[in-house]
């Protein structure tokens, strides 16, 4: 039971109250009781808006499906339909040229191109893992991953393996030669790297010396001038560090004694309060913000057991070097860290009104996290984040203009509470909702002096798809979404959108996630599409995945490929309004079973960790056992389909009930090693994750916007209260 503590009309969860108020605001010097009364008038200002922003979603869901049943055995007229949108508001006139306005943003975000770390808040050591996620091993990811494929004496093995080690040391030489290619000869021959007078010097075996291909690519060193123990090296703004160590068990195996290529890798990292997380209560508020704490102060730190030892994670410091023309030359330590606060649906108990009611959960975000964010504003911390004195908050499932300008007059608000220049707040556009992309360029406009950040999200965008026509007609088979128009259309619609309004130079634009954390050699082949699109960010499930993936952008100029990309012919809106439909496909029995197969094991594998366990994100075997890094998302797109053939007739209540039977058995079979894992199979009934899969799919259509944390949250409290008795 939560115990509140009253502040003027609100009334503050105990927890959270004693975390502000001790930890937080004393070495802010803020006022507690001023500070609780800035947060009721920012409530009293901006939770009504909030809810007639929800009660506008609701509307036009219903104009929607009012059109859908009058089209009921009509193909549906894509002229006409447009015309009805626009008629009824839901897409806006588009604004005329402009460009954005941003200033004060950092050049991780500006101007560099790279991976894009995302990860739960609420687990402290993958938060620190992340953060820490700058600088990767280029060594170990080849090692460690399928990118070298294991045979007989080259397994990876719990030792090291000195066979396996030569064919790392072989395909990093063959990457250099990509990276930093030389100007005569290979890396793979080098047996001496060396500083002369004109920068780097290289040695063969035959004594013959070679130059960098584009000598200032070299960058400096760290160690003594005539033995260093790093090089340094930039290409396309990404750096490189050779390192050299004769005596490391590597270093006296490779010829010119290199005991690791380490690449600069996630330039960025968003701290994720939302799709990634399970905090469904003022505990699990206040453990995110308490998190986020120690990432602003620079403390925060984890203690852990791995292979029977006591590990501790700490953030990484800078990095120092001695630059080509001999002055001290400092990089970054660690990820540029952007925070992404929950969407505008959920409200949290954290916080009651003077009503009784719960507060709206994003402008609790939006509040304490900027607070906790001052610390680092103030150098009140021993690792800097942004050194222009931004913060940088990814604001996600934001349904058209209306909702962004709404984002943008609060982020304003809480900068004059408290005591921050105004629009310092940034903010990141995540483009996965439909009437965010039909409208995208006038989203941006309305954040035009704010904006650092537009993505695409596939898989919320398609849950949306479904959802808001879900009346129009059973969609195609989940595999065959990325095929269709609107979605083709849609990645491209982002890029165009974004360059059009000035991105170039200023912001990201992302694409998103790699969701196979085991598939490298898969991920390599497919993911360097991103920076070739004009995308000068995309996500990646790991550290050593944005290690491996920072090599495309070495390959791939982004600024190059975005300035061709502007030239092109624009995505159509006729092709973003084509409806995803089956339109007249007939699928055998076997086909439905094996998507409701297929669809229901995802659901109950990634349910029953969130509900019985707490975990938001984790890499869920899928119906082949191939790990899969699910969040809420992949949940939403999953269920909306089973509910869209459910409400069309292509399946029976019955028929998927059977099979979440069936799928619940597969899936407690593959979580029979977690010991606090509780089967849901066979007394479904008890089951409270089981329930909510149910919830999901059975209740899908009446879900708002086909979103599922209102079901989650429940049956999470649900499952917590059961725990505790």
């Amino acid at each position: 039971m939560t115990h509140y503590v009253k502040q003027g009309g609100l009334q503050i969860a105990k927890e959270l109250h004693t975390f502000i108020v001790s930890d937080v605001l004393p070495e802010l010097e803020i006022d507690a009781a001023a500070y609780w009364s800035n947060l009721e008038s920012l409530l009293t200002q901006f939770a009504p808006k909030n809810q007639s922003l929800l009660a506008k979603r609701d509307a036009f869901q219903l104009e929607l499906d009012n059109y859908h049943r009058s089209m009921s055995g009509r193909a549906l007229d894509q002229s006409e339909y447009e015309r009805f949108l626009r008629r009824i508001g839901y897409l806006e006139a588009d604004v005329g040229p402009f460009e954005i306005e941003t200033t004060g943003v950092d050049d991780e975000i500006a101007s560099i191109a790279g991976p894009q770390l995302v990860v739960p808040i609420m687990n402290a050591r993958f938060a620190l893992n992340a953060a820490n996620a700058r600088w990767g091993s280029l060594f170990d990811a080849l090692y460690g991953t399928d990118l070298i494929e294991e045979g007989p004496g080259t397994e990876k093995g719990k030792a090291y393996n000195p066979a396996r080690g030569e064919l790392v040391i072989q395909r990093a030489a063959e990457m250099l030669d990509d990276l930093l290619p030389l100007a005569t000869g290979s890396h793979s021959d080098v047996t001496h790297y060396g500083i002369g007078d004109d920068g780097l010097v290289v040695r063969f075996e035959d004594q013959k010396e070679a130059r960098l291909k584009n000598p200032d690519q070299y960058v400096g060193y760290q160690g003594a001038v005539d033995a260093p123990d790093a090089l340094l090296f930039v290409n396309h703004g990404l750096h490189v560090e050779i390192q050299i160590d004769p005596n490391h068990h590597v270093g006296r195996a490779h010829k010119a004694s290199v005991k690791d290529v380490v690449l600069e890798s996630a330039i960025t990292t968003i701290q994720d309060c939302e799709d990634s997380v399970a905090a469904v209560d003022a505990e699990d508020k206040t453990l995110v913000y308490r998190n986020w704490l120690g990432l602003m102060r620079g403390d925060l730190c984890e203690t852990f057991e791995k292979d029977g030892q006591t590990m501790t994670r700490e953030m990484a410091p800078d990095r120092v070097y001695t630059h080509r023309d001999g002055h001290e030359w400092v990089l970054p330590g660690r990820s540029l860290l952007l925070i992404r606060n929950v969407g505008h649906l959920m409200t949290s108990d954290a916080v009651l009104l003077a009503n009784g009611s719960e507060a709206p959960e994003g402008i609790l975000d939006g509040y304490f996290s900027s607070t906790i964010a001052k610390y680092n504003l103030e150098g009140k911390t021993s690792r800097v984040n942004s050194r222009t004195g931004s913060v940088y908050i990814v604001k996600p499932k934001m349904h058209g203009p209306e909702e962004v300008a709404f984002t943008v007059d609060l982020f304003a608000a809480i900068e004059r509470y408290l005591d921050l220049a105004p629009r310092t707040l940034k903010v990141g556009i995540m483009d996965e909702e439909r009437r965010t992309t039909l409208n995208l360029r006038r989203c941006i406009y309305e954040a035009r002096d704010r904006v650092i950040f537009i993505n695409t999200g596939f898989l919320d965008r398609t849950g949306d798809e479904i959802h808001t026509s879900m009346l129009a007609g059973p969609v195609v088979r989940k595999a065959a979404m990325k095929q269709q128009d609107w979605i083709l259309a849609y990645e491209d619609w982002n890029v165009d959108q974004g360059l059009a309004s000035g991105f170039k130079g200023r912001a990201q634009i992302g694409k998103g996630m790699w969701a196979m954390p085991d598939e490298m050699a898969q991920m390599m082949t497919a993911k360097i599409v991103h920076p070739m699109s004009g995308a000068n960010c995309a996500w990646v499930p790991s550290p050593t995945a944005a290690t491996l993936h920072a090599t495309h952008y070495h390959q791939v100029s982004v600024a190059d490929q975005q300035s061709m990309i502007l030239g092109r012919q624009r995505a159509s809106m006729a092709s973003l309004l084509s409806i995803p439909l089956l339109a007249g496909e007939n699928l055998s029995n076997h086909d439905i079973t094996e998507e409701l197969e297929n669809n229901a094991q995802g659901i109950l594998g990634y349910v029953v960790r969130w509900i019985d366990q707490g975990i938001g994100c984790s890499k869920v075997p899928d119906i082949h056992n191939v790990g899969l890094m699910e969040d809420r998302a992949t949940l939403r797109i999953s269920s909306q389909h089973i509910a869209n053939w459910l409400y069309h007739g292509l399946c029976s209540e019955s028929e998927v009930r059977a099979v979440l039977e069936k799928m619940a058995a597969v899936v407690d079979a593959q979580n029979a090693h977690d010991p606090h894992y509780q089967p849901m199979a066979p007394d479904f009934e008890q089951s409270v994750a089981f329930q909510a899969a149910c919830d999901l799919i059975f209740k899908g259509t009446e879900q708002p916007n086909g979103y599922t944390e209102p079901v989650l949250h429940a049956r999470r409290r649900e499952a917590k209260a059961k725990q505790a008795n």
